[in-house]
């Protein structure tokens, strides 16, 4: 991609479950994407000026949907920093959030807490299989995890990944399409680390170094080659 673009375009790319139509939804997008920024740098990114990104982020605020605060970082006056509430991070899809959940307690009360394991051991397996078949031919580490940052944007996780210049990746996982199902049961997330493992290889270390059910902004995994 020509480096003349807005940097917006490719992060809209990467995530085709949520796809922006306005100024408006871009800038929680690249929020949701990158975390907090400056309305100057929301401008660059969306290739306007920063007082055109300011006037959204304000009208957004009155929304409730993003807050500002102001931080010093280096010499200078402190700067103004933006970030999505929860009314914001709500404005992503929770696949089905209730209904998961519900069935989910379902399963639970009605058949045993043994049943629910075994319901989502069927579901990492599946998703072992189909990630397996995808990475089938792929000849590196790098190509591996660059195919299961695509596999993930394609569910809805808004996936990202890049070197993390020491011979390793890091793999982003911006939204989880099915956090109040993974909060209710966390061994959604259990599974999910095991699939990770098993599908990028031996010669591989993976770990989760920020979690969304924790109350970070994301997911995170340091990918290392052993």
């Amino acid at each position: 991609m020509s480096s003349s673009k807005p940097a917006i375009e490719s992060d809209i790319q990467s995530a085709q479950s949520w796809s922006p139509r306005n100024a408006a939804e871009r800038i929680l997008f690249h929020l949701k994407m990158h975390g907090e920024k400056t309305a100057a740098e929301l401008g660059r990114a969306l290739g306007t000026s920063g007082e055109a990104a300011r006037q959204q982020l304000v009208r957004l605020a009155e929304e409730g949907l993003v807050e500002s605060w102001s931080q010093s970082r280096g010499v200078g006056r402190p700067s103004q920093f933006w970030r999505l509430t929860a009314g914001g991070q709500s404005r992503f899809p929770d696949t089905h959030a209730a209904l998961t959940v519900e069935l989910l307690g379902i399963v639970g009360d009605t058949f045993g807490p043994d049943a629910l394991s075994r319901v989502i051991d069927a579901r990492e397996e599946r998703t072992r299989t189909l990630y397996r078949n995808a990475l089938a031919d792929a000849r590196t580490l790098g190509e591996r995890v660059a195919r299961l940052a695509d596999l993930r944007s394609t569910e809805g996780y808004m996936a990202s990944w890049e070197p993390d210049g020491e011979g390793g990746y890091m793999l982003y996982e911006n939204h989880c399409p099915i956090c109040a199902a993974a909060t209710a049961c966390q061994n959604f997330c259990r599974a999910e680390l095991a699939v990770f493992r098993d599908v990028l290889g031996p010669e591989a270390q993976v770990e989760r170094t920020d979690h969304i059910v924790m109350g970070a902004r994301r997911c995170a995994y340091r990918v290392t080659p052993l």
